[in-house]
């Protein structure tokens, strides 16, 4: 199993309600990429409701393989949302990681 867990924190330039906006966007855009790509096991964009976090955004995911990650990777709906999620966030991290 792999775990593909990427962080970001939404642009200074929106206003909180358009934060709020982009940051269901992304979750909506992000959660529905899961439905069409084989082998992700799970997928979820977790929203930061709590002062003690430092990041705006999480998708936590796991996949079968590798391979089941490079496809979601490449996949057309998942370059798509890349797109928007670029266009409202900055300062992205990411690892992943595989699990036996």
């Amino acid at each position: 199993m792999v775990h593909h867990i990427v962080l970001w924190n939404l642009n200074e330039t929106l206003t909180e309600t358009e934060k709020r906006e982009a940051a269901f966007t992304i979750k909506e855009k992000l959660e529905a990429v899961a439905e069409t790509v084989s082998g992700v096991i799970s997928l979820k964009v977790v929203i930061n409701e709590m002062d003690s976090s430092n990041r705006d955004i999480a998708l936590i995911s796991s996949f079968v393989d590798k391979a089941s990650l490079e496809a979601y990777q490449v996949s057309p709906a998942h370059v798509e949302a890349g797109k928007y999620v670029r266009s409202v966030t900055c300062n992205r991290s990411c690892i992943d990681y595989e699990e036996s």
